[in-house]
């Protein structure tokens, strides 16, 4: 399978050989707890703060702005959970989201409302993004948190945030958002977006697993989700994972140097993409807009046929559909059918997400396996 296209970046990217290189040394000699008052102890502490500082720099923040965690979802916990429990019940106990948030954030706020909360969720339009007019009209009442992804891990739609942002803040309410899928493929600035709280996880941008960061803009409050000792200012209890945090920094200034360039491309290899699967595939359809979505991400159905059993029949090619398959039955994707996407078209989706190793001649190469095995598929209906 070594020789199968990759087309799944949204799910996870490799670790960049300049990731690997930051990293080593911490996984080896450079070993000490960043806590210790030692020479080990204070090389480990300088990792982690330079780190904070390439993190910091790449979104538009102050380093004493980002908070280490363990990923984008104990992120979002700690935004959503954490942010509400230092407000003390001040505030109304009304959150606004979106019906197409990622487990991560819907989860979360599913059980502070199992907790009393009122919950408002926002639909979105057929292009798949949140409707502006319905978010005004939510935000005419106090509320104490927004959270919206930025961009959509399964259309890569790209959402109004600096204008939920705006919004939000006439009502009291926090702002916060997922970018996991932004960072890197996009310019992100958390002072032009207007957020409080911004959560990244490392995997998504060539850093490893298991490690993430929150943005908290500076005169936030956040209470910890996990308890223990007074690391990452006491809202982030547990010694830190140094060799993955220096990771995700040396992520973070590869993103923030690569990105004016990286975005262009990966346009222009998901355009031809878009290109080629249609010339080959009548009745092919892109799931949210074809031009404010992330560069990466091509989502398509594909006319009669299942997406979970198209890629079956395509081994070549390793992507994803964002349904589910229980029991022999094919789900359709939730966020597909918000945007009104009738079931049976629904679960035609693949999602096609490229990377920064992604090539010309792997994009040509994936299109001819698919449409083929679309062909293979609907030929035998």
């Amino acid at each position: 399978m070594t020789d199968a296209v990759y087309l799944d970046h949204n799910a996870t990217t490799p670790l960049s050989s300049e990731v690997v290189e930051a990293m080593l040394p911490y996984l080896t000699t450079h070993f000490g707890n960043p806590s210790s008052s030692h020479a080990l102890g204070r090389k480990a502490k300088d990792a982690v703060e330079r780190a904070r500082e390439e993190v910091a720099a790449a979104i538009g923040a102050r380093s004493s702005e980002i908070v280490f965690t363990s990923g984008g979802t104990e992120a979002n916990n700690l935004a959503i959970r954490g942010a509400l429990e230092a407000l003390g019940g001040r505030g109304a106990p009304r959150i606004v989201t979106s019906v197409i948030e990622h487990p991560a954030t819907a989860r979360p706020v599913e059980l502070l409302e199992r907790h009393g909360f009122e919950v408002v969720r926002l639909g979105v339009d057929a292009s798949g993004a949140v409707r502006e007019d319905d978010a005004e009209e939510a935000l005419a009442e106090p509320t104490s948190l927004v959270t919206v992804m930025h961009s959509n891990n399964e259309t890569g739609v790209l959402q109004p945030i600096e204008a939920l942002a705006r919004m939000g803040k006439r009502c009291g309410a926090l702002v916060h958002t997922d970018a996991a899928q932004s960072l890197g493929k996009v310019e992100i600035d958390v002072r032009a977006l207007g957020v409080d709280l911004l959560s990244i996880a490392g995997h998504k941008l060539y850093a490893p697993k298991g490690v993430g960061a929150l943005f908290v803009r500076d005169g936030v409050s956040v209470a910890p989700v996990l308890l223990g000792a007074g690391h990452e200012r006491g809202i982030r209890p547990g010694t830190e994972n140094v060799a993955s945090i220096v990771g995700l920094g040396r992520a973070c200034a590869i993103a923030a140097r690569d990105v004016a360039t990286v975005g262009p491309r990966l346009r222009g290899l998901s355009d031809r993409l878009w290109v080629l699967l249609a010339q080959r595939v009548p009745e092919l359809m892109v799931n949210g807009d074809p031009l404010e979505r992330l560069p990466n991400t091509l989502s398509v159905r594909f006319p009669r046929v299942s997406g979970n059993a198209l890629l079956e029949a395509c081994p070549g090619v390793l992507a994803s559909t964002g349904s589910a398959c229980h029991e022999g039955h094919d789900v359709a994707s939730s966020v597909i059918l918000a945007m009104g996407v009738e079931r049976e078209e629904a679960l035609g989706t693949v999602r096609l997400t490229l990377g920064r190793g992604t090539t010309e001649e792997e994009v040509d190469r994936a299109a001819e396996e698919l449409a083929s095995a679309w062909e293979r598929l609907s030929e035998g209906r």
